[in-house]
């Protein structure tokens, strides 16, 4: 990742685009890499543009020639493989557990609603924590997932979450890819473990996760020969 952020744009309306262009370019250290109003364009242009982070809105067309919805659960986790280090923040109207879960199952990195104003207002702070390998939620995305987390999972970490947060404190530089590599899985598997287990442990980055994990006793504590 270099010093400034690269963002990538996919939104079909153009309205919106401008204000999370103007909202970001306001941020020091953060620039615009490219725009996309339709889902096909969005491959070509990061062939083109280094992206760090891609916001990505649930909703768009395929085409200009086909209205049918962009298949995100399909892209995302190939978009994670060509672009390992790549941060997909989603950005939707749709407060719905079911996609929610869908989205951060592929690998996404976060889910903010459009009418959260304050995340919005705020949207170069969580590019930024985005890219540092943090995860970002609006409070009612926060809460469905949540409550997906709990109902159907236990609260309890599974061994392939203890196993991700056990190679990151053993690992704390490596990069999302260099711990899929590891583990033998892919990158989007890891982002998905990594957020899954944020959440059960309450804090949004890496190193509070390790930190949160040693006081709990779910990994091996700090080393003090």
């Amino acid at each position: 990742m270099s010093e400034t952020l690269r963002v990538t744009i996919l939104d079909d309306h153009q309205s919106i685009v401008d204000g999370y262009v103007y909202r970001l370019e306001k941020e020091e250290g953060i620039e615009v890499a490219a725009t996309v109003n339709f889902g096909e364009d969005l491959e070509p242009a990061l062939a083109v543009h280094a992206t760090d982070v891609l916001l990505l809105d649930v909703n768009v067309p395929t085409s200009a020639g086909n209205r049918n919805p962009y298949p995100i659960l399909h892209s995302i986790p190939q978009l994670l493989q060509t672009y390992p280090a790549l941060n997909i923040l989603v950005i939707s109207m749709h407060a719905e557990r079911g996609l929610i879960r869908a989205v951060m199952d592929a690998g996404a990195s976060g889910y903010i609603l459009k009418d959260d104003q304050a995340t919005v207002k705020n949207l170069g702070s969580v590019v930024k924590s985005i890219a540092a390998g943090g995860i970002h939620f609006s409070q009612i995305a926060l809460e469905l997932y949540s409550k997906y987390l709990s109902t159907e999972n236990n609260k309890l970490p599974t061994p392939r979450q203890l196993e991700v947060i056990s190679l990151c404190a053993a690992y704390p530089d490596s990069t999302s890819s260099e711990l899929a590599e590891k583990m033998k899985v892919s990158n989007s598997t890891v982002r998905n473990l990594l957020s899954a287990t944020y959440l059960k442990l309450g804090i949004h980055n890496r190193a509070a996760a390790i930190a949160r994990a040693r006081e709990l006793g779910w990994i091996t504590p700090q080393h003090s020969g």
